[in-house]
């Protein structure tokens, strides 16, 4: 960067002279020496000069003065200069700044810095950022101190142009999108270097980290890019980087672009004096822990002072990860609690709601936030050894980095004694003093022991992800264990992954909180949270080739959930391409061994989420991008939205029509209750495909009743608009109706009854009206449980509602089901009734596994807004097989619980489990390799219109061979245990088989 340079500043010292004579409070004849020197001597940059007014100058110069008097009176080496002004369109500070860590400003976060990126830096968008230039003074504040000061220029970017759009070449082309000022000052070195890393930014989510030495000198430079707000505090979070390993800066630059873009620019040079390693050294470790600041910026359990007790970086990411595990999966319940369970008759709806609020509370009280990270705190040497434990594994050995390890191990990360798994165990129960402390600690051990592959060492990560083997899970609280579990860390989120299978789908949930105790909820069920939904999924999938999984991203207060999104699926990608993608510069240790592919599906938050996912899949050169995500826009890249198309709901109707047909009841004499609105996927559908008589609708704004019936016509027009109940036009409520939205207080009912709280209406509002059909379309898990379901029942212990279908996932607890069914109610839960969008989303990827680009971007995109006739035909494949599926699921329950009088949810989990376990045997076989016997069984997996565009055959072999063999097995075992009952003989599935083979399509 080149020097500002100020023509008028010899005329400006002598107006700062005359002015502070005037002032008197420095002796006159002192008055010229020091604005001489502070002009002259200190070096302070031209910049300040330029900015600032001769009055602001003639303070910070008096200021000077001051304390150099208050250092001499208390015969003190050392000033305290701390000088700050700031506008609205520009800002400076200056301090007194030793080199290095022992400056008092770098701590774990510089005072300054700190405020420059709450204030500044972060707060930077297009519309309103800002460029940052600071220096170290070449001079000393006086002959007699030897002390320089450190000074930080903000200003408000003037772009020379208006924003390029995206899609122009100008829009990655530096000198359109940069700062005046910039331009003015930067060399065509500068501009070189800026250019690359811009180019390369704009191509990834993560940093982009550059090094280079100074010409002739000792000082290398680091520049780092970045898309703006994408991280928070890392300015001053990387301060806190290079004075641990004993760098100072001579100067550093933040600049902000057009096109979303900031790069940070340092100098760094050696401390001197310091026992340092060679520089080299010391830049190599900060280049690679750049991004584990950028992903953890404000790590609690880092500090920058390079002392015995402190936490390197890596170790303290690693400490921060262990922190958060230990959180979610610390042993929360214990023997006395599964004692306990032994004890007590969980059938018994008292005794099982007292064993659910006791667990409740060993989950929240147990192993708090605070007291784990005291343990960890408490224990930095434990936990040193359990990272160098986990580094002895997962650090990436070989390749170019081979002539590197000598540094890696001065520099702390492998230097110590490398502990097996038994003496790490040892060696943790032997230290710790009491039973909570050892858990916390054995709970990172278990960490070590799960991960198979993480990206934690990969330079260009925006996130920390970790694939776990789920062995360490306790069967007590999780009895069926999953294929496995991804967790991914960010700065402003924590998400999970979970899947029942090798082969599986579903969707990823972004879950919010409205205020911090919600929060802490949420935080602490998140985990429970993942793995119920996709364990339901994994029952509801079962006629699918895809088992169950879930994904849930959990954004902190103050996040951008959908940079949280973003973030999330960059790292599973990372562990997905086995660090080979494009801009990824080294492997990673792989103990999985083989390919993994994950399916991602739209749900709560990220429906407008799944095209940038293909598309990022796509950037990163994955082979599978047309099928990473489902629910993508049909327009432009071929999806199938669910609710454009009512595909989730045409399975629920399946369900309440078939109850309606069973029992000879008229849909329009129906009554019913509805939760989640016309705004939703599901919500509106519903709306849209019944004629029932619906007297009650819940949903995110509130609560709407009518006793007679809300008016049919204006819920459609709702449902056609997307919009929610709190549009509804209240003038078409007959004189019993009413409406409560969350944001009314002290409500008055056509009753006379008063509702104080809108928000505490609409949360029990569904234990409180009566119909006979209630389909929950939207709702929070566990809405319905063992300790209210009782609500649902009338003083003389008839039932609110007759019949139950459930749409919404999760939405009513296992024992609650029970409950409602051991009591009258025909149930059938979410595993059954909400399998169409699942379905939908499985032929959504056979279609992008089973077509190439070319022939995709012909047959699934639209042309000039129109879809194709084979796109059309395949929509409506898509929605027989949904139709076909629930129906014959319908049908089987509705058998099986006639024949048996067992609860129809019973019967749900009894069939899923059977189908389940048969699918996992058939893919044990060969039965595959006949080939008569697959194409059988295949013929009926793939839709019609695309056998009959590329052949059976061909889709056959164009598919994945493990994800072929799963939707054999799948197909096969559905249709086997749908007709012959989840106890049916291997007699009967040989007659099956041979039925099959007789019906196979020929060649």
């Amino acid at each position: 960067m080149q020097k500002t340079t100020f023509a008028g500043k010899q005329e400006q010292a002598e107006q700062a002279i005359a002015k502070i004579r005037e002032n008197g409070f420095i002796p006159a004849e002192l008055v010229e020496g020091e604005v001489t020197w502070f002009y002259d001597n200190l070096g302070i940059d031209n910049q300040y000069f330029a900015m600032e007014s001769v009055s602001t100058i003639c303070d910070h110069i008096i200021s000077l003065y001051g304390a150099k008097i208050l250092a001499y009176t208390k015969h003190s080496d050392s000033l305290e200069i701390d000088l700050e002004h700031a506008t609205s369109n520009g800002a400076v500070f200056i301090h007194s700044s030793p080199p290095g860590a022992s400056d008092p400003d770098s701590g774990a976060k510089p005072r300054y810095e700190s405020v420059i990126d709450e204030k500044y830096i972060d707060k930077s968008t297009t519309s309103s950022a800002w460029r940052l230039e600071t220096y170290r003074s070449k001079g000393n504040v006086s002959s007699s101190l030897p002390q320089r000061l450190r000074c930080y220029f903000l200003s408000k970017c003037n772009f020379v142009q208006p924003v390029p759009s995206p899609d122009s070449p100008e829009y990655s082309d530096i000198r359109r999108v940069s700062d005046a000022g910039f331009l003015s000052k930067a060399s065509s070195n500068t501009l070189e270097i800026y250019q690359d890393v811009m180019s390369e930014a704009l191509s990834r989510t993560g940093p982009v980290i550059e090094v280079f030495q100074v010409e002739g000198t000792r000082e290398h430079r680091i520049v780092i890019g970045y898309r703006m707000g994408s991280t928070h505090g890392f300015f001053s979070a990387l301060s806190s980087l290079y004075h641990y390993y004993s760098l100072f800066s001579s100067r550093k630059y933040v600049e902000h672009f057009s096109n979303d873009v900031t790069i940070v620019s340092l100098y760094l040079n050696p401390l001197p004096g310091s026992k340092a390693p060679p520089i080299e050294h010391s830049i190599h470790q900060v280049t690679r822990e750049a991004s584990l600041v950028y992903c953890l910026p404000d790590n609690p359990f880092f500090k920058a002072e390079a002392t015995e007790s402190a936490y390197a970086v890596q170790e303290a990411a690693y400490a921060y990860v262990g922190w958060l595990f230990a959180q979610h999966f610390c042993n929360r319940l214990g023997q006395a609690y599964q004692a306990l369970r032994n004890v007590l008759d969980e059938t018994n709806l008292q005794q099982a709601s007292i064993l659910n609020d006791i667990k409740l509370r060993f989950r929240e009280e147990t192993f708090t936030r605070q007291s784990i990270q005291e343990t960890l705190q408490s224990y930095p040497e434990l936990v040193r050894l359990l990272y160098v434990h986990f580094a002895a594994i997962h650090y990436p050995k070989g390749g170019d980095d081979d002539d590197l390890i000598p540094t890696l191990s001065y520099q702390r990360l492998v230097k110590e004694e490398i502990l097996t798994d038994e003496q790490m165990y040892d060696r943790i129960r032997k230290t710790t003093v009491n039973q909570h402390e050892f858990q916390v600690l054995e709970a990172l051990l278990l960490f070590n022991k799960a991960v198979l592959k993480c990206n934690f060492y990969t330079p260009t990560k925006v996130a920390l992800s970790f694939r776990l083997d789920a062995k360490f899970l306790p069967e007590a609280e999780y009895p069926v264990r999953p294929f496995g579990i991804f967790f991914v860390v960010g700065s402003d989120f924590r998400g999970f992954h979970v899947r029942f299978k090798d082969v599986a789908r579903g969707g990823i949930r972004v879950v919010r909180s409205r205020n911090r105790e919600l929060y802490s909820v949420n935080q602490r069920g998140l985990f429970d949270e993942v793995y119920n939904l996709a364990l339901t999924q994994q029952k509801k999938n079962k006629d699918l080739p895809e088992g169950g999984s879930k994904g849930a991203i959990l954004p902190s207060l103050d996040a951008n959930p959908r940079l949280c999104f973003e973030k999330f699926c960059d790292s599973l990608i990372d562990l997905l391409l086995e660090g080979q993608s494009p801009g990824v510069k080294e492997k990673i240790v792989d103990l999985v061994g083989k390919e993994e592919i994950l399916f991602l599906g739209p749900d709560e938050g990220t429906a407008d989420c799944m095209d940038w996912a293909a598309g990022h899949a796509r950037e990163r050169g994955a082979p599978w991008w047309k099928s990473f995500t489902t629910g993508k826009t049909a327009a432009t890249l071929g999806g199938i939205p669910h609710d454009v198309w009512g595909m989730t709901s045409l399975s629920v109707r399946q369900y309440t029509t078939g109850i309606m047909r069973k029992l000879g009841l008229k849909e329009e004499e129906v009554t019913k209750v509805q939760t989640g609105g016309p705004d939703g996927d599901l919500g509106s559908n519903e709306i849209l495909l019944s004629t029932d008589k619906t007297v009650a609708i819940i949903d995110g704004s509130g609560v709407i009743h009518d006793p007679q019936g809300l008016d049919r016509e204006e819920l459609t027009r709702l449902a056609r608009g997307r919009k929610m109940i709190s549009d509804f036009d209240i003038s078409r409520l007959s004189k019993g109706g009413y409406r409560v939205l969350v944001e009314e207080n002290d409500v008055k009912l056509p009753s006379g009854e008063i509702i104080p709280d809108g928000v505490q209406f609409r949360n029990q509002a569904h234990l409180l009206f009566k119909a006979d059909l209630f389909v929950p379309c939207g709702g929070r898990p566990e809405s319905i449980n063992i300790s209210n379901v009782n609500r649902l029942f009338d003083a003389e212990g008839k039932p609110h509602f007759k019949y139950v279908v459930e749409g919404a996932n999760l939405f009513v607890t296992k024992q609650a089901r029970t409950e409602l069914e051991r009591r009258g109610v025909i149930l059938y839960p979410d595993a059954s009734a909400n399998k169409g969008g699942v379905t939908s989303s499985s032929l959504e990827v056979l279609c992008g596994l089973s077509l190439s680009d070319e022939e995709y971007q012909e047959l699934m995109v639209f042309k000039d807004g129109k879809p194709s006739k084979f796109y059309l035909g395949y929509v409506r494949d898509v929605q027989n097989i949904i139709a076909q599926n629930a129906r014959k699921e319908f049908e089987a329950i509705w058998r099986e619980s006639q024949a048996t009088s067992l609860p129809r949810s019973l019967i749900s989990s009894q069939l899923s489990d059977a189908l389940n376990s048969l699918s996992e045997e058939l893919e044990g076989t060969n039965l595959f390799q006949n080939v008569t016997i697959r194409n059988a069984v295949l013929s009926h997996v793939f839709p019609g219109v695309l056998q009959r565009k590329i052949g059976l055959e061909a889709a056959i072999e164009r598919i994945p061979e493990a994800y072929a063999k799963s939707a054999f097995a799948a197909w096969l075992a559905a249709d086997f245990v749908y007709k012959n009952g989840p106890q049916a003989s291997h007699v009967s599935f040989y007659q099956h088989l041979t039925n099959l083979s007789a019906s196979a399509p020929t060649s």
